[in-house]
């Protein structure tokens, strides 16, 4: 079972292997000095995540120590092979999941669901998306390791490694909490202390670190361009709205993006809006859902429906504005618990339409997963992709690096600066600072010095007071 899982989820994404990098891969990976020395590999924990040229926000050295162990092999090809291997141990960790309260029929399918969904593109065909991948393998791992085995040990030890993988993985204790609740594999009082206080411990020690670390960098904050200057009430409206996106993407997500900012997404300032109305009714069928298999009974599908909710509130704007409006990546962890529920209840159907469901699922999945991974070939690829897929979005301007950094080299800077302004009508002071910075990055590493002091130049004058 574990095997076929495992291999269903490469097979879908080999066309993974002939793409480069794109987008965050280039800060990240491609001139990253912690990246290109073999030393990174245990420096990474003594620094943030981005460097100090933008922003030093984040902690994530499990993953910036893996990609400075990945560079000794030195080929892209290696980096995206690696996002796979940790895509398919994702896909096994939720086959195992399931299995433990269904049967191996169920722990297949529900393995089988979880590797082909499309929604995961960008994670695993991304290879900064890599983050999302550990911190959602070693949160199955904590889940698993609390109710499955009730080993404190083992779950405090995968706490910390998600934890240092992506901050998501956070919510995993409060996913143990919510099967608890719910009654399945509740461990005696002891073990329940115990496990406890492996978390707290583990908690404690990550903050700690974590504050250290990014203490120089003050208290930056990566804000959605949308969200800047709003009012606390139109960023809940939006957030609200947000989650007709967020439905569509986990439940049928024929249409992806790679972008969803201005003015492909705009603000919700009204509750009287019907986007705001959409988003409320998606909620809405959520709550319906799980409360209905709440008081039926159907355990593993009311743990499935409040995994998403657990999961995805982090990153849904309503605790505190996030830096995207949606991004897909961000629902790898969420899709997870979107599996195990409709896994549960496409169990309680006849084994031979089950076989047929899973069969039609899959196949769809696989096609449009595999149909959607050359979108990350590269920057020029992605470009593209955003200037069709959202074709509102200042993303495409920001994005056509090559477009402006050619203009420059020819001379041409009235075409350069059009682009860019049509960035800072969108995006103004602080923020479009912050996309030139990361474009004179873009520029110094394809052989633009004089292009990338000059973003640089701009983004200064744009922060001057």
């Amino acid at each position: 079972m574990y095997l076929a899982v495992g291999l269903c989820a490469v097979v879908v994404y080999l066309g993974a292997l002939w793409n480069q990098f794109a987008l965050d891969d280039i800060p990240i990976i491609v001139v990253n000095p912690l990246v290109a020395h073999p030393s990174g590999i245990w420096r990474a924990f003594t620094a943030p995540y981005w460097a100090a040229d933008f922003g030093g926000h984040m902690y994530r050295p499990l993953v910036i120590a893996g990609f400075a162990l990945d560079a000794l092999v030195d080929e892209t090809v290696w980096f995206h092979a690696v996002n796979l291997l940790w895509h398919a141990g994702a896909a096994v960790a939720v086959a195992a999941l399931a299995r433990r309260w269904m049967d191996t029929a169920g722990g297949l399918v529900a393995g089988l669901l979880f590797a082909v969904h499309p929604v995961h593109v960008e994670a695993v065909a991304n290879v900064v998306g890599r983050a999302e991948l550990m911190a959602t393998l070693f949160t199955l791992l904590v889940v698993y390791a609390a109710l499955g085995r009730a080993h404190p040990g083992w779950s405090a030890a995968a706490l910390a490694f998600g934890l240092l993988s992506k901050e998501n993985a956070a919510v995993a204790p409060a996913l143990v909490v919510w099967a608890w609740m719910l009654g399945l594999d509740r461990p005696d009082r002891r073990r329940m202390v115990s496990l406890v206080v492996g978390w707290v411990l583990v908690g404690v020690a990550y903050t700690a670190v974590r504050t250290l670390v990014r203490q120089p960098f003050g208290g930056y904050m990566s804000v959605a361009p949308m969200f800047i200057g709003q009012s606390w009430l139109s960023v809940r409206l939006t957030a609200v709205a947000a989650l007709a996106d967020v439905a569509r993407l986990l439940v049928f997500p024929l249409t992806l993006r790679v972008d969803y900012s201005p003015n492909e997404r705009t603000i919700v300032t009204s509750p009287l809006d019907l986007r705001f109305a959409a988003g409320l009714f998606c909620a809405l069928v959520w709550a319906a859902l799980l409360t209905v298999s709440w008081r039926r009974g159907r355990k593993l599908e009311a743990f499935g429906l409040g995994w998403i909710g657990v999961a995805f509130l982090p990153v849904a704007n309503l605790l505190y504005p996030a830096g995207f409006y949606v991004a897909e990546r961000t629902l790898y962890l969420p899709s997870a618990g979107l599996v195990l529920a409709a896994t549960a209840a496409l169990c309680r159907l006849p084994r031979d339409r089950v076989r047929l469901v899973v069969a039609i699922l899959c196949i769809l999945g696989g096609v449009r997963t595999a149909l959607r991974v050359p979108v990350w070939r590269n920057d020029n690829a992605v470009t593209l992709s955003i200037i069709e897929d959202s074709p509102d979005s200042y993303g495409g301007p920001v994005r056509m690096a090559g477009v402006y950094l050619a203009a420059l080299a020819l001379g041409d800077s009235g075409a350069a600066d059009s682009l860019l302004a049509r960035l800072e009508r969108f995006c103004s002071g602080a923020c479009a600072a912050g996309y030139l910075r990361y474009e004179a990055t873009m520029a110094r590493a394809h052989g633009y010095p004089g292009t990338a002091d000059s973003l640089l130049a701009r983004a200064g004058r744009l922060q001057e007071p």
